[in-house]
């Protein structure tokens, strides 16, 4: 049965409708990678066993009665931290929700139990998901399955873990500066930043905000796609939620590619990155051609992203923890939320009217950019993973770090663009550490882009290469 677990979610599933395994047999296989790869790795961080037994025997009587199933039928997963989960802990990695247990469900939570999911436990992630290295004051770090003296990156940290050592098929997570791409990065997984309102969030203080979005993770972009039909569609509480069905990510990514550009920038003009990331990229870039993509060297102009990124960053911190903080106290948090909050705290109204003028900029200069080219490619971080005992990387080839999200501005940037981006396995280092190419796709153009990263990952085949902790069966 240990052999189920390295099966894509969508052979898992499949195998469940066919009858060839039950919800509980599969629940089983997974439970016992859990017990046996867990404690060394501290992704999974409320652990829920005999929950998950009875949700599974009800998942299997369900379908013994002959009751339509969701798309997601007896996949095991482990909820992100953040995200409330009814009657579960719900700590946000945060000393002062410790014991938190919410009596309701966020929208991703609920849309994921209709889809039919067996939800085992929670994932870990930073103290209240605020930097992308996975630790917290509750539960500690989470080590990468490639190296355990790594971090595994963030805030989706313990979901990308969690897949990459077989704990489970499919993942949910968040990104606002690179939470789902980064630790798919960092753990040679699959992780998709959809449009916001592609995936409807509720509650949200501000429902109209569009930095921070929820999506799929996966070993495999066919696992992505899956998961993205359970979760995407309209909800009337979201103001912001496209109105296209979840039907229409196929279950066929093939497509012909031929005669398709697509743009690779190293650095968008302006980012240092890491040789090892560039190099590692670079070395598969000729399978595009393979594909009949042609790739030519270009990026469009980046200008003010870094200002732009910071100021709606620092705007939604101070929404986000004023109130916490008169709750709670200001010390009751670490201190790069403090210093984030406080950011926000200072800005003008000026300020951020002219940052969200400069959004629009930006995003038209990068759409017509996208008019010409298919989709553009760059490195998901700008560094491989960093020892884990780093709060976070201090300089990248010698360029001064000045905050503690400077490194991941590779991904903050395509942020605030608004446009969908997935982070795909690219190889490995020469150390062995795992390397993310990131796409990003036209505006509200999942669809292709998913197509794309299908294309290249069935070249490639990275998501076969599992971490030495947790070796494949033969």
């Amino acid at each position: 049965m240990s052999e189920l677990i390295w099966l894509t979610a969508t052979e898992q599933a499949s195998l469940i409708r066919r009858r060839e395994v039950s919800a509980v047999e599969l629940l089983q296989a997974h439970l016992a990678q859990i017990e046996a790869v867990n404690p060394q790795l501290n992704a999974i961080i409320t652990y829920l066993p005999e929950l998950a037994i009875e949700l599974a025997q009800a998942a299997d009587a369900k379908q013994a009665r002959g009751e339509a199933l969701g798309v997601l039928h007896g996949l095991p997963i482990a909820h992100k931290d953040l995200f409330e989960t009814a009657g579960i802990r719900s700590t946000m990695g945060s000393p002062v929700f410790a014991d938190y247990v919410p009596e309701t469900d966020d929208l991703i939570i609920a849309r994921l139990k209709a889809a039919g999911c067996i939800t085992l436990g929670k994932t870990n992630v930073p103290e209240f998901g605020a930097g992308s290295h996975t630790f917290n004051p509750v539960f500690g770090a989470t080590k990468n399955p490639y190296d355990l003296a790594r971090a595994c990156g963030g805030s989706s940290g313990g979901a990308a873990v969690a897949l990459a050592a077989g704990m489970v098929p499919i993942a949910d997570g968040s990104d606002m500066g690179g939470s789902l791409r980064n630790p798919a990065s960092f753990n040679n997984v699959v992780g998709l930043r959809p449009t916001p309102g592609r995936v409807p969030q509720y509650p949200k203080a501000d429902a109209w905000s569009t930095l921070s979005v929820d999506g799929p993770m996966g070993r495999t972009v066919q696992d992505v796609a899956l998961m993205l039909r359970a979760i995407a569609g309209p909800d009337d509480r979201a103001p912001i939620s496209l109105d296209a069905p979840a039907t229409s990510f196929a279950d066929d990514l093939r497509r012909d590619f031929q005669g398709a550009r697509i743009a690779w920038s190293r650095d968008l003009g302006c980012l240092p990155v890491e040789p090892s990331v560039i190099e590692t990229i670079e070395a598969q870039l000729p399978v595009f051609a393979d594909i009949g993509i042609a790739v030519e060297n270009a990026h469009p102009d980046f200008s003010d992203a870094y200002d732009i990124f910071h100021t709606l960053r620092a705007w939604g911190f101070e929404l986000a923890f004023s109130e916490h903080f008169a709750q709670f106290g200001e010390d009751s948090f670490k201190e790069t939320i403090r210093w984030n909050a406080a950011q926000g705290k200072q800005l003008s109204a000026a300020q951020i009217s002219r940052a969200q003028v400069k959004r629009t900029e930006l995003f038209h200069r990068v759409r017509e950019f996208l008019d010409v080219y298919d989709c553009l490619l760059l490195p998901t971080a700008q560094v491989p993973p960093f020892p884990i005992e780093q709060e976070y990387p201090r300089e990248i080839n010698g360029a001064p770090m000045q905050t503690y999200i400077d490194w991941m501005m590779s991904c903050g940037f395509i942020t605030v663009t608004g446009l969908p981006a997935i982070s795909v396995p690219c190889g490995f280092t020469s150390d062995g550490l795992p390397v993310g190419l990131q796409m990003v796709g036209k505006p509200r153009g999942e669809l292709a882009l998913l197509q794309l990263a299908y294309a290249f990952q069935e070249v490639t085949r990275f998501y076969l290469r599992s971490p030495p902790i947790a070796e494949r069966a033969a």
